[in-house]
């Protein structure tokens, strides 16, 4: 018991030290992109519903700014069929979710997070323009519904700015804090019981399994699946391969709002699982060729 104790005091009190300092960051961070987002959210969704043919190059460049709002948004609009399926999936491939704010809070190089925001771009573009490719060659086109009665019926909220930039930023920062703190409070607590150095060992010996894992956990539509990604990333503990496969599924509540406002629910099992291949496929390709951010 003593030793147990000493051991959960001494996770506790690494977990708190690192936590203080991430929280003016991630507050700033929010701060930015709240303000940012009410500015030029309009403008996104409507420079997407003019795309057209060319809705994969918008939807993966404005999919990119943090947060899953525009996947939500992106989500709403197909099931109306405003979008494209291939814009979906770019949208979808380009958010970044909550790894934007982990990794300026845990001050990742600039030029490490341009190469990894730059790789979700352009795997989104790419993958956006094969599946529209697809869909034409098999001549899958439906016909559009009301997607404001659709947004009406869903209540999905993905603009909702309700109390201010200030106090969702607030919102957003406890948040995440908190999932960061219970995430820290567990790797702290494996490291401390496996050993950092054997944690590391295994899965390094397993950069196949890490890729198929970390695109599966990437899936769960909650901004906990991009933290815990970003942060095992940023400890060394996932490699550049899994890093991507992970981060490029973690579409976060936008599969929630596709499952809720698309009723065909097996094509909504066909787009969750052509998102996980898709993140799995490129993070076997960056393992394969030894791309490191």
């Amino acid at each position: 018991m003593e030793e147990f104790m000493h051991i959960a005091g001494h996770v506790l009190e690494h977990s708190v030290a690192d936590m203080l300092y991430l929280v003016p960051f991630l507050f700033v961070t929010y701060l930015v992109m709240e303000w940012l987002e009410h500015k030029t959210g309009g403008k996104a969704q409507a420079a997407v519903q003019r795309a057209g043919a060319a809705g994969p190059i918008v939807g993966a460049v404005v999919g990119v700014v943090p947060q899953c709002g525009f996947s939500a948004v992106a989500a709403t609009l197909w099931a109306g069929r405003v979008i494209t399926l291939g814009t979906l999936f770019a949208v979808f491939l380009s958010t970044s979710d909550e790894m934007l704010p982990i990794f300026i809070a845990e001050q990742v190089p600039l030029d490490v997070i341009l190469k990894i925001l730059g790789a979700k771009i352009v795997v989104g573009m790419v993958m956006g323009f094969i599946v529209d490719a697809g869909m034409r060659l098999a001549r899958r086109i439906d016909a559009p519904l009301h997607i404001h009665d659709l947004c009406e019926r869903d209540h999905c909220h993905c603009h909702d700015g309700e109390g201010g930039i200030l106090k969702s930023a607030l919102k957003h920062t406890l948040q995440v804090t908190v999932f960061i703190f219970i995430i820290t409070i567990v790797l702290n607590g494996v490291l401390e019981v496996v050993g950092e150095d054997a944690l590391g060992e295994f899965l390094s010996a397993n950069p196949v399994l890490s890729v198929f894992g970390s695109a599966l956990v990437g899936l769960v539509p909650n901004c906990a699946a991009s933290v815990v990604i970003a942060q095992l990333y940023v400890s060394g503990v996932l490699g550049s391969g899994a890093m991507l496969a992970g981060l490029l599924v973690s579409a976060g509540v936008g599969l929630l709002v596709l499952v809720r406002t698309n009723r065909h629910w097996k094509q909504n099992v066909a787009i969750i699982v052509g998102l996980y291949a898709m993140g799995v496929f490129w993070g076997l390709i960056a393992n394969a060729l030894g791309i490191v951010f």
